[in-house]
């Protein structure tokens, strides 16, 4: 699962572009995942310039 880092994001929307299954949404001043459409593949987390999104399952392990 994605999750989001706190109020960190500048909502650029370049995860947006790289979401292979279009699960993203980036608003004037929210983002959302959905977590039932993600597929966890990380191209978000890997192409944040700011290091807001991180993978909860990538991390515990």
């Amino acid at each position: 699962m994605i999750q989001i880092e706190g109020n960190k994001c500048d909502f650029c929307g370049c995860c947006v572009g790289v979401c292979p299954v279009d699960c993203i949404e980036v608003m004037e001043s929210n983002i959302e995942i959905d977590d039932e459409i993600c597929i966890d593949c990380d191209l978000c987390v890997f192409i944040c310039p700011i290091d807001v999104l991180s993978n909860v399952a990538t991390e515990a392990v």
